[in-house]
């Protein structure tokens, strides 16, 4: 761990802090921070800033309630810029969008971006919008029996691949069964967050655990 006085703070006393998701790693915003800001950050647990218009800092969340609740801050290799990983309560731009990165300039056509985000999404939009000959439009149309069995056949599946201790075919089962597993969270309403959420919490726990063991 470093400590606020290795960073490097430009000659306005201010430092670029790149906010990103914790869950999906999307990228939030870009804001500034100076040492007072960065220190209440610390010190809250949620991200403050120091907005270079107004002059003055500016506790995210505070009048809009979309607060930023700070999972970690780590410093680049030349300690002169941040990175903020973050849980929000809403989204990071003023115009009500999740993302202030919403206005694409270029995109390859040979390489496509892709997330479990993204992926979630996308099944989402399946479901409300049903689209013709789409494959999770019809998991979704025949219900939730449907989906299960398909978890269950995609189950058997991984379990025969790694078996056989065949890793590329493994990893395309995994693929296929966490792809269902995606539709029958969508199905039940559970969200990427909600098993982000439990999973960080087993994992609390486990390390609560570990100490207590190593203390016996």
């Amino acid at each position: 761990m470093i400590n606020i006085d290795e960073l490097k703070f430009d000659e306005k006393g201010l430092i670029p802090a790149i906010v990103k998701d914790a869950v999906s790693g999307r990228v939030l915003t870009l804001a500034y921070m100076n040492r007072e800001s960065l220190e209440i950050s610390i010190e809250k647990g949620l991200t403050c800033f120091f907005s270079r218009s107004r002059q003055k800092l500016w506790l995210k969340g505070e009048t809009s309630g979309n607060y930023q609740h700070i999972v970690s801050i780590t410093a680049d290799c030349d300690k002169d810029a941040l990175l903020v990983s973050v849980e929000p309560d809403g989204p990071a731009c003023h115009t009500g969008t999740f993302s202030c990165f919403e206005n694409p300039l270029w995109k390859s056509e040979e390489r496509h971006d892709f997330s479990l985000d993204m992926l979630m999404k996308l099944i989402e939009g399946r479901k409300l919008d049903k689209k013709e000959g789409s494959y999770t439009t019809y998991l979704f149309e025949k219900g939730i029996d449907k989906i299960l069995k398909k978890v269950g056949e995609e189950s058997t599946e991984v379990i025969i691949a790694a078996k056989a201790n065949d890793k590329a075919e493994t990893v395309y089962e995994i693929a296929d069964l966490a792809y269902h597993i995606m539709v029958l969270m969508v199905e039940a309403g559970i969200s990427l967050e909600d098993i982000h959420r439990e999973l960080a919490s087993r994992h609390v726990i486990d390390h609560k655990v570990k100490q207590e063991k190593m203390t016996q």
